[in-house]
């Protein structure tokens, strides 16, 4: 590092934190949290619909956003290189873009966080109804949540075993698709309907657009939004045991992980089965489990996917409880005071439970049947994300321009240009959603949203509700 100043509240070595927050998670624990956010019900339910929308270059388009979510990925990762002690990377947008920036993109995101956690409650008692239809949904997802917030509120080390074993059950079940495939190409498996598996089913008479190139254009946001949660290893850094040795490699190893997992598995599917003859309405994981001849395939996916969703509930909770402390430490020295509290154990307890009882608006929701209602908020703010990202990459920018801009070995590569490049490529995806029929309304939700919320931050800063300083912390 060419400056020989520690940044604010990190100090190289220890495991406790100024704030009394506990380094207790490892390199593992990590690159866990980020896959058990990426990787969740949308791979084994939902990739049968990806696939009939572009074909085998759907395999390009997860290739693509994963290069970019990289590059994007090394820049949260060079600002939290350069200062660890942050518990969101977030708040490097209100740093370095100012304090209504910051406050947009950190209340917003917060309120992603919790919208998803929402929908993961509620994917987690659809898929446990399957097997117990007469349970009550809303019962099953206090449950759940009860469960998995009690687990965030022990120890964060507890959080990182429990999160690290969910996500390797995601990982077995992935690898054991990839390795059936293969064994089933090896011994030219013929399906039912008389077709061969073969590696040239994916490549053989290969077309770029075969259903037109807007949907291949389309095919972007749903498979960006698949990536959502990667970005959870910009969260974990204030937690982490010697985070300038985990943090890059987390970063580095995850996403190359998460691409061999989502393009290894979608590409051992099509070589199973002909792409146009894959069910667009099944689960593509339990069409090839059970060609392989695999009893109870439909209910060995749907365990993975209820243990699926319940990291990534897991994963929302803990992330959720680090953003919401954050936004209570920015908001001054007599505002938000109970967020601010954290337990003997290192956890911000109150953050935690604020977040968890936000989520209980789930039970709620399928209690009075407004599904439809909460697809479309959910859409709004998944659109929002895209904004937030792009406002990550202004500040990391701002960041290489600023006098705290440090010299040290874990940079984005080629930043000069890589970085505009990713900031065009959010806005390409983002604009992208105004010209499908399926998200135009949830684009001009979340656009007016995203409007309305900043003029109201704009307003209230210029009347004096918040601190004038930036700073990010009392």
């Amino acid at each position: 590092m060419s400056k020989s100043s520690q940044p604010s509240g990190y100090v190289e070595g220890s495991n406790v934190n100024p704030d009394g927050t506990r380094r207790e998670l490892s390199n593992l624990n990590v690159q866990m949290i980020a896959i058990g956010g990426a990787i969740g019900t949308g791979l084994f339910l939902g990739s049968g619909s990806t696939i009939h929308r572009t074909g085998p270059s759907i395999l390009l388009v997860y290739i693509i956003i994963g290069f970019f979510f990289y590059l994007m990925m090394r820049a949260i990762g060079e600002m939290m290189y350069t200062d660890p002690s942050k518990h969101t990377f977030v708040a490097f947008i209100h740093r370095y873009m100012g304090p209504k920036y910051g406050r947009f993109a950190e209340w917003n995101y917060w309120l992603t966080i919790v919208l998803t956690a929402m929908a993961e409650m509620i994917a987690i008692s659809t898929y446990v109804r399957t097997w117990f239809p007469s349970w009550p949904g809303w019962l099953v997802q206090i449950v759940f949540l009860l469960a998995m917030m009690g687990l965030n509120l022990f120890v964060v080390s507890a959080f990182g075993k429990a999160e690290t074993v969910m996500a390797l059950i995601k990982i077995f079940a992935i690898l054991a698709l990839i390795v059936i495939g293969i064994i089933m190409v090896i011994m030219h498996y013929k399906s039912p309907t008389g077709h061969i598996a073969s590696f040239t089913n994916v490549l053989g008479n290969f077309k770029m657009f075969p259903n037109g190139i807007d949907q291949f254009i389309f095919a972007f946001p749903m498979v960006f939004f698949a990536f959502q949660g990667i970005e959870f290893v910009g969260i974990t850094t204030a937690e982490t045991k010697n985070p300038r040795q985990v943090l890059p490699k987390a970063i580095n190893q995850t996403l190359l992980r998460i691409l061999i997992f989502y393009v290894g598995a979608l590409f051992v599917i099509m070589s199973i089965t002909p792409w146009r003859q894959i069910n667009a309405d099944s689960s593509p994981f339990v069409q090839i489990f059970s060609l392989a001849g695999i009893p109870a395939a439909g209910d060995i996916i749907n365990l993975v996917v209820i243990i699926a969703a319940t990291s990534s509930l897991n994963s929302f909770l803990f992330s959720g409880g680090r953003h919401l402390y954050q936004l209570a430490l920015e908001a001054g020295p007599n505002k938000m005071q109970v967020f601010k509290t954290i337990s003997l154990n290192g956890i911000p307890v109150y953050a935690v439970i604020g977040t968890a009882v936000l989520t209980l608006f789930a039970p709620i929701i399928t209690a009075t049947g407004m599904t439809d209602a909460f697809s479309f908020v959910t859409s709004i703010s998944s659109d929002i994300y895209i904004i937030v990202c792009v406002l990550t990459m202004i500040s990391h920018l701002r960041y290489r321009q600023s006098s705290e801009f440090l010299d040290h070995e874990f940079q984005m590569p080629l930043a000069k240009f890589s970085n505009p490049l990713t900031i065009l490529f959010f806005v390409v995806i983002y604009a992208s959603l105004f010209f499908s029929p399926t998200s135009i309304w949830a684009a001009v939700g979340a656009s007016v949203w995203a409007i309305g919320f900043f003029l109201v931050i704009a307003y209230r800063d210029k009347h004096g509700a918040y601190p004038k300083d930036g700073s990010l912390s009392e």
